[in-house]
């Protein structure tokens, strides 16, 4: 191969896009780290504004589409529900609003962590507690069975 080959695909993405031209959902989707499927997701929510298309209907999309693709992923990295997301969005693109706003909605998501937490840990210790009495060997009663079959009764 020679230094004069034609450019990998990866390649030929990255030098359209640093040179302004449109990214295919494929390009956008590898430069944000969302994949094609949860690209379109978020636009069928409205969380994505409607991108242009070609004449044979392949969305086009811009580095301001993917830097808004970047935000919602990392506000889904932080657990953040779509709801919480769209208002995030709203926020961050109005330059007038409050930052009040913002830490309202982050307080909040951070007290559903907390008490999903909480759900969690309660959860481990009562299946540490029935694990701790299964005795795990040959013989077949078995305490974590038995609770279960407690809860599944009507």
């Amino acid at each position: 191969m020679t230094a004069f080959a034609s450019p990998t695909p990866a390649r030929a993405a990255a030098s359209a896009a640093t040179a302004g031209a449109p990214l295919t959902i494929g390009q956008a989707a590898e430069r944000s780290g969302v994949s094609p499927k949860m690209l379109r997701h978020y636009e069928s929510l409205g969380l994505l504004p409607p991108v242009a298309r070609t004449a044979s209907g392949y969305r086009l999309y811009g580095e301001k589409e993917v830097h808004t693709l970047r935000f919602i992923r990392r506000a889904r990295d932080l657990g953040f529900s779509m709801a919480e997301i769209a208002e995030l969005l709203k926020l961050w693109q109005n330059r007038r609003r409050a930052s009040g706003q913002v830490k309202r909605i982050a307080q909040s998501h951070i007290a559903d962590l907390d008490r999903r937490m909480a759900e969690m840990q309660a959860m481990r210790r009562a299946l540490a507690e029935l694990a701790d009495c299964c005795h795990g060997d040959d013989r077949p009663d078995c305490p974590i069975l038995d609770d279960l079959a407690q809860g599944a009764t009507p």
